[in-house]
């Protein structure tokens, strides 16, 4: 009998097995935010990059220390996508945009299973370094760990990289904010 606590978790939407140390709840939970088109109402409009989140395939969700400062939690999001039509550019390579949603959307995933407070957060900057193409039919790899998570901001960063060719294709940081409180129209 193993004293560890179960991890096993197959995703709902893409079957596949989610590897890391997440509790299987844990992992679900942050299956369904990738996958949150699937099960918005059709009344509602559509979410920008909807069909892309749709094909993300969640593949670990890791919560631990910091390798480098081990008196801090870190947690650490991956997911892979194969490269469509829809997010290339002129060029057949995907579009600096597309990685720039990436590095948005899944650093945000990482800072979330860090801490769930980051739900009311706005983005503040993202800096993004691109080093290499990924084109049409390649898979890539999106890892996303968060670095700083309290107070008003957190941030994280994200690594893109062309499993195909096994190069890197994007490094990004970002940071977000809480958002400011409506102001009352008197």
């Amino acid at each position: 009998m193993s004293l560890e606590p179960e991890t096993t978790y197959t995703s709902f939407y893409t079957h596949n097995l989610v590897d890391g140390n997440a509790t299987p709840d844990f992992k679900e939970a942050i299956d369904h935010l990738v996958h949150t088109p699937s099960h918005i109402p059709e009344w509602r409009p559509k979410l920008f990059g909807a069909s892309i989140m749709d094909r993300m395939v969640l593949s670990e969700v890791n919560l631990g220390p910091m390798a480098d400062e081990p008196s801090r939690q870190e947690a650490k999001v991956v997911l892979k996508l194969v490269v469509n039509e829809e997010m290339l550019n002129l060029a057949n390579t995907v579009h600096g945009g597309a990685l720039a949603y990436f590095v948005d959307f899944c650093s945000s995933l990482a800072l979330l299973a860090l801490d769930a407070t980051q739900k009311m957060t706005v983005s503040q900057a993202i800096n993004i370094v691109f080093h290499s193409p990924a084109s049409l039919g390649d898979t890539i790899r999106i890892v996303s760990r968060s670095v700083t998570a309290g107070g008003r901001s957190a941030s994280g960063k994200t690594e893109i990289w062309n499993e195909t060719h096994r190069r890197l294709v994007v490094s990004g940081v970002h940071i977000k904010m809480r958002a400011s409180p409506p102001r009352s129209k008197l």
